[in-house]
């Protein structure tokens, strides 16, 4: 078996270089996207004091339609 040349082990070493690099990135993205904060209390009950107004706002809406 031939021995590889001096251009054939630069370019195998240039590939597992880039490889280690995209799995890296690819391990940052993911770690990345599964840290999401959790959305504290005061947020939540904001959320839902919004819900429940748009709530009233449509039944109340409704009634006036149907009235």
């Amino acid at each position: 078996m031939a021995k590889p040349s001096q251009e054939h082990l630069r370019t195998l070493l240039w590939i597992g270089v880039a490889g280690v690099t995209a799995v890296a990135a690819f391990a940052v993205v993911r770690f990345a996207l599964q840290r999401r904060p959790q959305p504290d209390e005061t947020s939540r009950r904001i959320q839902q004091l919004i819900d429940e107004a748009n709530q009233l706002l449509k039944t109340l809406d409704e009634q006036r339609s149907s009235a």
